[in-house]
């Protein structure tokens, strides 16, 4: 059981919530995973030639900069 607390407001209204901080990173880790899984199936949609892992690395590396 995930153990939180409620910050409430005057008018006791729930307007946050703490977890614990692994709680916290999993819930991050998860949404990231789902983010890039979402990514994938929309890459495999794409109709036109796929481009060369070199280009693509260079390309992000560039972008970096």
């Amino acid at each position: 059981m995930i153990q939180e607390t409620f910050l409430i407001d005057g008018k006791g209204q729930k307007i946050a919530v703490q977890v614990p901080i692994k709680v916290y990173e999993k819930l991050v880790a998860d949404s990231e995973e789902l983010d890039e899984i979402k990514e994938y199936k929309k890459a495999k949609t794409f109709k036109g030639d796929p481009i060369p892992f070199e280009r693509a690395f260079r390309e992000i590396e560039d972008a970096k900069k």
